[in-house]
């Protein structure tokens, strides 16, 4: 359990130390204005689906029953149950993606009213949130075959594609800010298609997502799982995998509904309040990702091989072994972010 955590721990280490250059960089070009406060609503739009149908509901539903499938009945019905998944995955998101996409105005009005009295900060939202929100499909399929290299006890590929988002980003925004670094030379060149350093930060939210889904399907060939799309059919699995997925989306919706009232109320503030609310949740992000995310991450698949195989004590073993790895980390992280804000903050 601790060498798996470790080995996401580790790669998520790596993707948050890129993920605060990634933000230090966007902080200096864009600062806290209405494009940095446009661009964070269109990044948080398809990431609240995200977690939701990609790496939270439907992860918590997918790697116990696939974990179950491979330990239970073998390889090949555990290969199909994962392709019976992302065929229903891939073509129900791609509906709902269609859907959303001409609902754009609308959605950007739900989710950030206050954009209404600045007609132009809101024409922005929608047009990066157009741009961002196939993302969700990407990611999605990410987050399934992450879940098939988990259950393999292949950890290190999944935790890495935080890192290539990063850097797919910080590309972007170096090569489009204008008048400093890479902007100054190859920004006039990628400025015609990409535009403003917003709208090429919203095409490399895309953009990682393609590059994060080959990184996924190289490793997944790798592992010998590769995965072919299949016809969708509602199959009993898929009943059950979506029965199972009911109370995820009530738990991991709580917290996205959170967010989701905090951008809402946001909106209606001063310019930037959006941007202060973003960079500050980075920052709780870090031992979020390091410890708790990495600790569950290894858990998963080892408590739903245990409990598969009867194994009740083992499983209560694991589970009471993560809970303490995760608290002796956790309680002074928590103690020193609070103790230690500005600094932090001045620092970054």
């Amino acid at each position: 359990l601790l060498r798996a955590a470790a080995s996401v721990g580790g790669f998520t280490m790596m993707s948050r130390v890129l993920g605060c250059l990634r933000d230090m960089l966007i902080a200096a070009v864009l600062g806290a204005g209405p494009v940095a406060d446009a661009f964070f609503v269109a990044l948080r739009f398809p990431n609240l689906f995200r977690r939701l149908f990609g790496e939270g509901a439907f992860s918590v539903a997918f790697v116990p029953m696939f974990a179950r499938s491979l330990a239970g009945e073998g390889r090949e019905a555990a290969r199909l149950f994962a392709e019976q998944t992302l065929s229903l995955m891939v073509f129900g998101l791609l509906g709902f993606v269609v859907a959303v996409q001409i609902g754009m105005p609308w959605a950007i009005y739900a989710i950030a009213p206050g954009f209404g009295d600045d007609p132009e900060k809101l024409d922005l939202a929608i047009t990066l949130s157009q741009i961002t929100f196939p993302y969700l499909v990407l990611i999605a399929i990410v987050a399934l075959l992450g879940g098939v290299l988990n259950a393999l006890d292949r950890f290190a590929a999944m935790a890495a594609t935080a890192v290539l988002f990063n850097l797919v980003l910080i590309v972007a925004i170096l090569v489009s800010a204008p008048g400093w670094g890479l902007g100054a030379t190859i920004g006039p060149i990628i400025g015609f298609a990409f535009g403003d350093p917003g709208t090429a930060l919203a095409w490399g939210v895309t953009l990682s997502g393609c590059v994060q889904r080959l990184w996924m399907i190289w490793n997944c060939h790798r592992a010998d799982f590769s995965l072919r799309l299949r016809w969708p059919r509602l199959t009993q699995p898929m009943r059950d995998l979506l029965r199972l997925m009911g109370p995820a989306l009530v738990s991991h919706g709580a917290m996205q509904i959170n967010l989701l009232v905090g951008t809402i109320l946001a909106s209606f503030l001063a310019t930037g309040a959006i941007t202060y609310l973003y960079f500050s949740d980075r920052i709780v992000q870090l031992p979020l990702g390091v410890v708790g995310v990495a600790v569950a991450t290894a858990l998963l698949p080892k408590l739903s091989r245990a409990l598969r195989l009867d194994d009740q004590a083992g499983a209560t073993d694991f589970q009471n072994r993560a809970l303490e790895l995760a608290l002796l980390l956790t309680l002074p992280a928590t103690a020193g972010i609070m103790v230690l804000a500005t600094p932090i903050v001045t620092v970054v």
